[in-house]
This record gives structure tokens, sequence and C-alpha cells, in this order.
């Protein structure tokens, strides 16, 4: 056998991830996945609240949910380029910090519009998270190992719309 055998017949590291890493990767995307469903669907739940806390007319309700969903929708595309562009990782990264930031604004939100804005802000950051959850995982597994971790990213996404529909009253 040859020393070029040898070596094509072996794997290399850069084409096997390492198990532990392959589990906080999936760990993350998932939780993150949770964390973008449940956040978009517990704000329907939660506008009698709202509407009580701000004294918030419709309109103002329907811009709280649609300010998430039109900055989510319209940066979807935009966030799979970034990150293609500049490192799924990194851009992943950025925007569950966008999405983190966004989520804490409107907790502290003051008043509607401020809540509204808010909402944006972490819509923006959901469209950057959402389309790089896949990628991550298609670079984290080998191709014969990726229905699982697959499977998981629509599991998370399930749990965040039931634990929305439950703790909406919380």
């Amino acid at each position: 056998m040859s020393p070029s055998t040898t070596r094509a017949s072996t794997p290399s590291t850069a084409t096997v991830p390492a198990p532990a890493r392959t589990g906080w990767t999936l760990a993350l995307v998932s939780l993150a996945l949770f964390m973008v469903t449940l956040d978009n669907l517990v704000v329907t739940f939660a506008l009698p609240s709202i509407r009580l806390q701000f004294h918030a007319d419709i309109a103002s309700l329907e811009w709280t949910v649609n300010a998430y969903t039109l900055s989510f929708a319209v940066l979807l595309l935009s966030g799979a380029a970034l990150g293609d562009r500049f490192g799924r990782r990194r851009m992943f990264i950025l925007g569950l910090g966008i999405f983190t930031l966004g989520s804490a604004a409107a907790a502290l939100a003051p008043n509607a519009a401020a809540l509204i804005a808010a909402r944006a802000f972490q819509g923006a950051g959901a469209a950057v998270v959402m389309p790089l959850t896949l990628t991550l995982l298609s670079e984290a597994f080998p191709a014969g190992r990726r229905g699982r971790p697959w499977g998981s990213g629509p599991a998370s996404a399930a749990s965040g719309s039931r634990w929305a529909r439950s703790s909406a009253g919380l």
C-alpha cells in the first residue's frame, strides 16, 4: 500500500466533526429555533395584556405582531446571504445577539411604540438566525448522519409553538 492510499482511506479531522462539537451545535441551533418560534407566537396570545398595560388601540396591537413578521419575512433571504458571505457561525451569533437585544428591549418597553420598534428589531435578528440553522447542522454533521439533527429543527419549532400557547397567560 502506498502512503497516498493510506491517507485517502483515513478520515481527516476536517471532514469528521468531533462528537462534542456536533452535540453543542445541535443543542444551540435547536434552542435558537425554539426561541424564534416561541417569540413569534407568544405575543399573539399576550395581546390582551399588552392592550391593557399600554392602553393600546387595535392598530398598535396589529403592528406589535406585524413588525416582527414583516421584518422577519423581508430580511430572511438577506440573512442567508449574509451567512454565506461573512460566515454562517459569525452571522448566526450576530443574529442571536440582535434577537436577544430586541427581546430585552421589548420586555423593558415603556409604551406601545417602543414595543413595536423592539419587535421589528427582534424580527431582524430572527431573520438571520432561522435560515442558518440547517446550514450549521449541515456543516456539523456528515451527510449520512443529518437525518436526526434535521428532524430536531422542526421538533424545536413545534415545541416553541406549543410552549407559546401554554405559557402566554403567565
